[in-house]
């Protein structure tokens, strides 16, 4: 299948575009610039990976999500959170209806690209704070990519089942050199090991019993994540 691949330059992306590299013919690796705060540091890994597989990089410029959304995700928002990635104040790096916007702009893109699908990385770990990540919306956004395009461009998420300690043992067991990848929301020069990215990403190793090849400022013990129905969730 012709496909085009979202690749943000992280972790999960970068699992997904050697997933579909693997099993399709992949037009493009598809990267949003919209105002993050880590963007200028995950893009340039999204093109490096995007080589190094031998597919061709695009940038879609939504500068508009920046000047004109709330949230502390952007650079014109508050400091990062710091802790679990499943904390309530984690909401504050949600950007408003971000993959709905994404989607749209890559549903046009793959068509013109002469694509019949388009695959994201949406996992299982995502779905507590950001409502964009959760299998009901990404049903209803294929569906409407699907209706929506005369190619019938299908939404491919090999990972929506995964939590990100299986996306990491699935990447490497394709190859992928997570070395190369970015995940720290902060954007500076090393990952500070302490946002709620980072906190995923230092998990997902562990829990998959893989090195880690990240450098972080903190090393600091993980924090537990919220307490639901009585249980670590």
């Amino acid at each position: 299948m012709k496909v085009v691949v979202l690749c943000s330059g992280g972790m999960d992306s970068v699992a997904a575009l050697h997933w579909a590299r693997a099993r399709h013919d992949v037009r493009a690796a598809l990267s949003f610039d919209y105002g993050a705060k880590h963007n200028h540091r995950e893009i340039p890994l999204a093109a490096e990976q995007a080589k190094t597989v031998g597919v061709p990089h695009q940038v879609i410029p939504l500068d508009f999500i920046g000047k004109l959304f709330a949230s502390d995700l952007l650079k014109g928002g508050g400091d990062i959170p710091e802790g679990h990635y499943a904390d309530e104040n984690m909401q504050r790096t949600v950007v408003p209806f971000r993959n709905g916007i994404m989607l749209a702009a890559a549903a046009g893109f793959a068509e013109s690209a002469g694509a019949e699908a388009l695959v994201i990385a949406a996992h299982g770990g995502d779905h507590a704070i950001y409502p964009d990540c959760r299998e009901d919306f990404m049903q209803a956004m294929g569906r409407a990519m699907q209706i929506g395009t005369y190619a019938g461009i299908q939404l491919l998420r090999p990972f929506i089942a995964m939590n990100k300690a299986q996306i990491a043992a699935e990447g490497a067991r394709l190859g992928v050199d997570f070395g190369r990848t970015w995940s720290c929301y902060k954007g500076g020069t090393v990952h500070c090991g302490k946002c709620g990215t980072c906190v995923e990403r230092r998990e997902a190793f562990l829990l998959a019993g893989l090195a880690d090849p990240t450098k972080y400022v903190s090393t600091a013990p993980l924090p537990k994540g919220p307490i639901k129905g009585g249980e670590n969730d």
